[in-house]
């Protein structure tokens, strides 16, 4: 079963000082974020410590705890098999690492940790950011992603309450802190991606199959744009045009061909909800010396996976489920 996927949805604020509810639109909350807003019950800034923060919409039907797993979820990786069978965390590691680690103990119990650290699943908005999240922060942009819908196994124990995103400061969880004996996943409330949405917390054994596609998909984009930016890329110079004001050391160069690419993506980024534009932005960066048109076809590729997400889950509807 699919939810609604709006990436413009309001969301629901709380006040963390006098418990006041209300809703708000995401341009709302980027001036909230430059202390452009104050709470309507106290007038708290986002300066303070118990200041208002996003919260989960009380009509979101994965409240339910009968229907949680009659939905489906997704996750977005790097990784083409995940969640991969037989998870060995170490067999990456060369001798080296091994030996700075600490040896052969020590390596087996940082790899248990690894196994024992929930997996994460959540809307197909959670999903897309994460991506972008991940370009944008971990040095992922050449990196091929792929886009998973995750099916539940129907007899999953869902945790009764749901919890404040329990996450790390590297979004690590550990199954068994949120998930006592009995229990095969947990919800909460998601922060960071897709804010106030939920997520789940859960392991390899509450998930019945995925399906798989790699994104983005090499046709949903907009052919018209595609050919647009090429032509105006390929109508400027691709030689670094030294700069003026600081040693030549110090900074590299642009070509005329980079500012116009990233002159573009950011164009196309402002088309977008506002809490997505920087990090799209940031993934749609022209690279010195880039293909215009591999980089046209991908960025239109991004940006359709927000804009018209019914051609992705078309293209997952074709893809068989593997069973986990």
């Amino acid at each position: 079963m699919e939810r609604r996927i709006d990436f413009s949805r309001e969301r629901q604020m709380l006040c963390g000082r006098c418990d006041h509810r209300w809703r708000v639109d995401l341009n709302w909350v980027d001036r909230w974020e430059q202390a452009k807003e104050t709470c309507p019950g106290c007038g708290m800034t986002c300066e303070h410590e118990d200041s208002p923060r996003v919260t989960l919409d009380s009509g979101d039907p994965a409240l339910d705890d009968d229907r949680v797993a009659q939905f489906s979820w997704y996750h977005t990786s790097t990784q083409p098999d995940w969640p991969t069978r037989d998870f060995d965390p170490a067999a990456v590691l060369t001798p080296k690492t091994r030996r700075m680690m600490g040896g052969e103990q020590r390596v087996a119990e940082w790899a248990a940790r690894q196994r024992a650290k929930a997996l994460h699943v959540g809307t197909y908005e959670a999903a897309v950011h994460n991506m972008l999240r991940r370009i944008r922060n971990q040095a992922d942009q050449r990196s091929q992603f792929s886009l998973y819908r995750v099916r539940l196994k129907p007899s999953v124990v869902v945790r009764k309450e749901w919890l404040v995103d329990p996450s790390n400061f590297v979004g690590d969880v550990g199954l068994d802190e949120v998930c006592p004996p009995g229990v095969d996943l947990a919800r909460y409330l998601n922060y960071h991606e897709d804010p106030g949405g939920l997520s789940l917390a859960l392991g390899r054994n509450a998930i019945a199959s995925v399906q798989r596609i790699a994104v983005p998909l090499p046709d949903t984009w907009d052919g018209g744009w595609v050919r647009d930016a090429v032509a105006a890329l390929g109508g400027v110079s691709d030689t670094a045009v030294p700069t003026t004001g600081k040693p030549a050391r110090l900074m590299r160069p642009s070509s005329s061909r980079a500012v116009l690419g990233r002159e573009l993506g950011a164009l196309l980024a402002g088309r977008l909800p506002v809490n997505l534009r920087g990090q799209f932005a940031s993934a749609a960066a022209f690279a010195e010396g880039e293909d215009p048109e591999q980089w046209a076809r991908r960025t239109s590729g991004l940006f359709y996976l927000i804009d018209d997400p019914a051609r992705v889950l078309a293209a997952l509807d074709q893809q068989d489920p593997r069973e986990v």
